[in-house]
């Protein structure tokens, strides 16, 4: 007696439209990463985030902002399905990428994590050197030989504006770096592996005002490359940085006194700061609340 054959799995991969050549045509279609709907996220009963809705669009900096608790951070990690390493965390509505919906079951999220990588809130180094740090990703990927190797490392260290500082010291210790430098070979790492978008939780919130603006530097040119989602607490830092913004505060059940995040407002980060739309994200990114 055989089994039902399994189902095939759906190749991420091959949904990621190449950049257009300069000059070309691109349909509006094309410009569409993520197109989020009517997100939820629970944690057990409790539900954290309710109602999302969003369009992400490629080679553009999407800010996250708002109060403390209000599920930023929730949000984004919905973005690479890293809920579905927490028990009892579970995803309802939709974040299509490129037409694919991520939480189909056909849907391999160790090829969505590669597809979509992350930057955490405190630099996390491997306990490796500087090259193995990098070439970590590559390398469990399949990637061997070491002069393809050595090329990726170092592609990925500039990328990352890194390589001049580092590459004379590349077989020592990652953790000699400073907080700042740490932070861009997370980058580098992230990057190694190629993906098209990088989800970065608070990645300035633990370094000094000149680290964060060498990471903001860097923002900016990553965003010729990949798309990025940024989770901050810094006003001007998302005013900086981000093409658009999204606005979520905290609704209060005071039956059960629980907090929801919900999603105010979305708009590109100039007509926020400027002209909001919603009483609530002008007394937000004005300083009268949060």
């Amino acid at each position: 007696m055989t089994g039902e054959p399994a189902s095939p799995t759906i190749d991420l991969t091959a949904r990621a439209p190449r950049p257009a050549p300069a000059g070309a045509e691109r349909g509006a279609d094309e410009t569409v990463v993520f197109d989020v709907c009517d997100v939820s996220v629970h944690y057990g009963t409790f539900r954290a985030v309710r109602n999302v809705s969003m369009t992400i669009r490629r080679q553009e900096i999407t800010a996250f902002i708002g109060p403390s608790g209000c599920g930023k951070t929730t949000m984004l990690r919905a973005f690479n399905r890293m809920h579905d390493l927490t028990e009892g965390a579970r995803v309802e509505g939709t974040i299509d990428y490129h037409g694919v919906d991520l939480y189909d079951p056909k849907v391999n999220p160790v090829e969505v994590r590669r597809r979509i990588g992350m930057v955490f809130q405190k630099p996390n180094p491997f306990p490796k050197s500087i090259y193995d740090n990098v070439a970590y990703g590559p390398r469990l990927g399949g990637l061997a030989k070491r002069s393809e190797l050595d090329d990726v490392v170092e592609r990925a260290l500039v990328r990352a504006a890194l390589w001049d500082e580092v590459k004379d010291r590349l077989k020592r210790s990652a953790l000699g770096l400073s907080g700042g430098q740490q932070q861009r070979l997370c980058i580098a790492r992230t990057v190694a592996v190629e993906p098209e978008v990088i989800l970065m939780d608070e990645p300035c919130s633990a370094l000094d005002p000149i680290a964060t603006g060498r990471i903001e530097d860097l923002m900016e040119e990553m965003k010729r490359d990949f798309t990025i989602l940024i989770v901050t607490h810094n006003m001007q830092q998302a005013a900086r940085v981000s093409d658009r913004c999204a606005f979520f505060t905290t609704e209060v059940n005071e039956r059960s006194d629980t907090r929801t995040g919900v999603l105010v407002e979305f708009d590109r980060t100039e007509q926020m700061f400027s002209n909001p739309s919603d009483e609530r994200t002008e007394n937000y990114v004005t300083g009268r609340f949060g």
